[in-house]
């Protein structure tokens, strides 16, 4: 396990970070009104919710919740930016680092949950992050924290296409290269293993890269990897919504999508760690569920018709492949 100690409670630290994700939220957040087109056609807006939790309670900290509902291509699409401080690590965040058990930390991030109108237009999450724990991790004298990054995006689709699971994972590859040739599989496989229902033995998606405790390359490298990424997710997902959007379809894909989307559902509350995060440190409800679709539905013991799109889902598309 790394544990070096980089210089992270410094002022200028702080705001670098902080201000490349408030960029990196703006910069999505205005392509997808870009998407969304005029108002006057049916095009959506984003809500910006500046929020800050006060000193005084357990969590302190502001961020900026962007929602948007309704929209002409995306149905619900959240984008929320995080930056927050507090006297106990959550337990969710430490089961890799059990000596940090208790310790003041500190968190910022960025993450999304893209859900579209569309059926053929693929659910989309990507997040980026870093957490600071230890003597100093909020501000405080002393000795530096541990600082670690995690991140990554992953691809869900309703009706699967190859070139868009293909297009989706170049991306991911081409962001990492530059850091090392080894990361790409390592964190695609990460991303298996993390997006996966155990309850249901299945996929959540075609996967993407995944990635947690990550310091190996030293702060500024590991910061740079991390930026990376972030900077990859719109030229990752744009172009496979630009290709399906304005695809026809009818009450029968309508019902498959929400079906679907339920599984969704199941794996943000019972299985995503960031999700036990934000709960377990008394975040803000509101922004820690932004990944909710607005309308999902379950079936009991569904089964698709053989030779279906619906199958193909499952059969091709939910498996564990090298997709480049």
């Amino acid at each position: 396990m790394n544990t070096q100690k980089p210089t992270f409670n410094t002022a200028d630290t702080v705001a670098r970070v902080r201000g490349y994700l408030e960029g990196l939220q703006a910069r999505i957040t205005s392509a997808l009104e870009d998407i969304e087109g005029p108002q006057s056609q049916g095009g959506a807006r984003f809500r910006s919710d500046a929020w800050r939790r006060e000193s005084g309670s357990a969590l302190q900290g502001d961020g900026i919740t962007r929602i948007l509902e309704g929209g002409r291509v995306f149905e619900r699409a959240g984008c929320g930016f995080s930056h927050v401080s507090g006297p106990r690590l959550p337990p969710s965040a430490t089961q890799h680092r059990p000596e940090l058990a208790g310790a003041p930390f500190e968190a910022m991030g960025v993450s999304l949950v893209f859900h579209p109108r569309n059926p053929y237009v693929p659910t989309v999450h990507m997040n980026v992050r870093m957490i600071a724990a230890g003597t100093g991790a909020a501000g405080q004298a002393g000795q530096g924290p541990i600082c670690w990054f995690g991140g990554g995006m992953d691809l869900t689709p309703y009706y699967g296409f190859d070139d868009d699971a293909v297009h989706f994972h170049r991306a991911c590859r081409d962001a990492l290269a530059p850091f090392g040739e080894g990361l790409y599989p390592r964190f695609k496989t990460w991303c298996d293993e993390y997006f996966y229902l155990k309850h249901r033995n299945e996929q959540r998606g075609v996967g993407g890269i995944f990635f947690d405790d990550f310091a190996e390359l030293g702060f500024e490298q590991s910061l740079a990897m991390t930026q990376s990424v972030g900077d990859a997710f719109l030229g990752a997902y744009l172009p496979i919504v630009q290709r399906r959007m304005h695809m026809g379809h009818g009450e029968r894909e309508r019902e498959f999508q929400l079906y679907r989307r339920g599984r969704y559902v199941e794996f943000n509350l019972v299985w995503d760690r960031g999700t036990h995060f934000g709960l377990q440190s008394g975040g803000r409800t509101e922004s820690i569920l932004l990944s909710m679709p607005p309308l999902a539905a379950w079936s009991y013991q569904r089964e698709p018709q053989p030779g279906s799109p619906e199958a193909l889902l499952t059969e091709r598309f939910l498996q564990r492949r090298d997709w480049i």
